[in-house]
C-alpha cells in the first residue's frame, strides 16, 4: 500500500513555496461537470439552462455536451460558478443537488479545451 509521509504542515509549506497559497500563482482548471437536481421530476432541462447562464455570466469558456458541461477558467472563478449552480438549483426548488466533477489542471503550458480537441482531430486527419 502506498503511504505518503508528508505532514499537513510540510504540504502547506510546499504549496506556499510554490505560490499557491499566496495567491500569486494563477491556477487554471478544466472541469467536466454534471449537475443533477433531485426531487424535481424527470425533466431537468430548465435547470441545465440556468447553469449555462451562470457559466456564461461568469465569463467562463464552456461547452455543453449530452451529459454535462466542460468549463475552463481560473480555479476560484470556476469553483464559484459551480457553487452558484448548486445555489440556483436549490433556489429553483430542488431539495437536493449532486454534481460529478472531473478536474484537470496543467502548469507546464497553457492548453484550452479547443487545443485538446484540435490535437486529437489533427492526429485523426479530420
Amino acid at each position: 500500500m502506498l503511504s505518503l509521509n508528508v505532514s499537513f504542515y510540510d504540504f502547506n509549506a510546499m504549496v506556499y513555496h510554490r505560490g499557491l497559497l499566496r495567491g500569486d500563482y494563477p491556477m487554471n482548471v478544466l472541469i467536466d461537470i454534471c449537475v443533477v437536481p433531485m426531487g424535481v421530476g424527470v425533466s431537468v432541462s430548465k435547470y441545465v439552462v440556468e447553469c449555462q447562464r451562470i457559466f456564461e455570466g461568469a465569463g467562463l469558456s464552456h461547452e455543453m455536451h449530452s451529459y454535462g458541461t466542460n468549463v475552463e477558467g481560473e480555479w476560484d472563478k470556476v469553483m464559484a460558478a459551480v457553487r452558484a449552480c448548486h445555489e440556483k438549483m436549490h433556489e429553483m426548488g430542488a431539495p437536493r443537488c449532486g454534481s460529478t466533477l472531473r478536474i484537470g489542471t496543467r502548469v507546464d503550458r497553457e492548453q484550452s479545451m479547443r487545443d485538446k480537441l484540435d490535437s486529437v482531430y489533427q492526429k485523426m486527419e479530420i
